[in-house]
């Protein structure tokens, strides 16, 4: 399984924050493999968190799906002006996001970029944004969800000795990058245009980042 110790670590986080108690993680392992256990194939898995009782503890609920594939072109994004509530958080209240996505998507879009009323940039509906300068990958410093993948970015990207950093980004902003990308759990993507910015479609920072995303060591469950 893809680097199960980022997962379970953002579980245990938000099952603190949210319950005031810890998740096991060998618990949450023990529900995985028992809801692998007749599969031969590849699958997406997928952890939910409830606490129905205060009296009683979290009960984790585990859901097998086939994969969904890596997107095959390069995205287009539309920018909406709406921020998750909780973004720090992965939680199921995400009509809004599911409404913007559902917009720009009808509009020819692929992606809803999140952005603040001041115009600084969140996330995507689904995914995180990052964005290459001089070499260098930048990630937008706003409430936003880690994403794993993008965490996996970047330790890989500090292993392969190539320079990241996390800073605020604005819509004033988009036509100073040359190129950017979007990252989740179907893997990265580049994007070729966020309204009327345009970037490359292949460049050659956003393939390294498809192969250290695609080389990264996997964790047994």
């Amino acid at each position: 399984m893809f680097w199960l110790d980022l997962h379970l670590h953002r579980l245990d986080a938000a099952t603190r924050e949210l319950f005031g108690v810890g998740l096991d993680g060998e618990l949450v392992r023990d529900r995985i493999r028992h809801a692998l256990r007749e599969r031969s194939q590849d699958a997406a898995v997928r952890v939910y968190v409830y606490h129905p009782d205060p009296g009683d503890g979290p009960v984790t609920v585990v859901t097998v799906r086939p994969p969904v594939p890596e997107p095959g072109t390069a995205q287009r994004l539309r920018s909406v002006a709406y921020q998750r509530p909780a973004a720090h958080l992965k939680h199921l209240g995400g009509f809004g996001q599911r409404y913007h996505l559902s917009r720009v998507q009808q509009e020819g879009f692929d992606e809803a970029l999140l952005v603040a009323p001041d115009g600084a940039v969140a996330e995507g509906a689904t995914t995180n944004i990052g964005f290459v300068k001089d070499g260098k990958v930048i990630w937008p410093d706003a409430p936003a969800l880690l994403g794993t993948t993008m965490l996996v970015l970047r330790r890989e990207l500090d292993r392969a000795g190539v320079p990241w950093t996390q800073r605020p980004v604005h819509t004033d902003d988009l036509a100073s990058f040359e190129e950017a990308f979007v990252s989740n759990s179907q893997g990265v993507a580049a994007v070729s245009a966020i309204d009327d910015t345009r970037y490359p479609a292949d460049t050659e920072l956003v393939r390294t980042l498809r192969s250290l995303y695609q080389a990264a060591p996997w964790d047994e469950i």
